[in-house]
């Protein structure tokens, strides 16, 4: 979470010299090439079957559609706006994860995630006119939330059986033969001509925001249980609107503020209570539904 925490106020800082396009799809290029080199470099062997689907729905939501969706939200919208908004990421990704696992997840946790969703609507609303008209960029962080939380969720769950640097990695490549057009057709429409600071933003969200930050991520939610390990990502927001003070000089306001210390409080309260993992034992049985389980998987080399 602290590198990713800086994504949303760096995203911002790039997007003021440099085409939308060309930073979320740029930076997936840039990541791309880093990934190709280690996978070559560890003679990784190539995914199977189905898991080729599974890395595409990874692509779509962590490589495509976050970068993608956030960057435009963000040509209107302020840093600390946006990464309330996103507070939003960590129920959404203990639906998904509750969906794909049958992990079962207590109702202290369920009151916990509901109540660190409902802090980020509220203050979208409130800054947006009101509750029946959100901010227009509103609607484009929702679509990204909804993204990066099913690309979170597959990815946790290919991770036990890829590892995490490897999903990330491949995910990547998939993501490449639409990323690369893309990065391309920006340069043609608008040459890219950004200050030092765009491209130091712009360095840091290829090499760390989309790559080398997934490597602990992925790795933690696969450990699991994902639902509760996603609650971690309530205390992002408030990391995120310290960063956009401190290197966008934007203002914090007491309404951002009061909301970003909900979504952090209900994520201590969210991580502390308990979930339980099912799953099918060596013999056939499953687990008692309360029983919490450690899903550890080594990475391959």
């Amino acid at each position: 979470m602290a590198a990713f925490s800086l994504t949303v106020p760096l995203t911002r800082s790039a997007i003021d010299g440099l085409d939308p396009l060309f930073v979320a799809a740029g930076r997936a290029v840039g990541a791309a090439a880093l990934a190709a080199v280690v996978l070559c470099a560890t003679r990784q062997r190539l995914p199977r079957g189905r898991q080729w689907v599974r890395l595409l729905v990874v692509a779509g939501g962590v490589v495509a559609g976050f970068p993608l969706l956030t960057s435009y939200a963000l040509t209107g919208a302020p840093a600390g706006h946006a990464a309330v908004v996103i507070g939003l990421l960590p129920a959404a990704t203990a639906v998904v994860a509750v969906l794909r696992t049958g992990e079962r997840p207590s109702r202290s946790f369920w009151i916990a995630a509901a109540a660190g969703a409902v802090a980020p609507l509220a203050f979208a609303a409130s800054t947006g006119g009101g509750l029946g008209a959100p901010h227009a960029a509103d609607h484009l962080l929702l679509g990204a939330v909804v993204a990066a939380a099913i690309g979170y969720a597959e990815g946790g769950l290919l991770a036990r059986e890829l590892g995490a640097w490897q999903v990330i990695s491949w995910a990547l490549l998939v993501a490449l033969p639409l990323m690369a057009p893309l990065t391309l057709v920006s340069v043609l429409v608008t040459p890219p001509a950004g200050s030092c600071s765009d491209w130091a933003a712009f360095g840091y969200l290829a090499v760390v925001s989309m790559f080398l930050g997934f490597f602990a991520w992925y790795r933690g939610l696969a450990l699991g249980p994902m639902a509760r390990v996603g609650q971690i990502q309530l205390a992002q927001p408030v990391l995120s609107i310290g960063w956009a003070a401190l290197l966008l000089g934007e203002a914090v306001t007491l309404v951002t503020a009061g909301a970003a210390m909900a979504v952090f409080a209900c994520a201590a309260i969210a991580f502390r209570a308990r979930v339980g993992v099912r799953r099918e034992g060596r013999s056939g049985e499953s687990t008692r539904p309360g029983e919490p389980r450690l899903a550890t998987a080594p990475e391959r080399t």
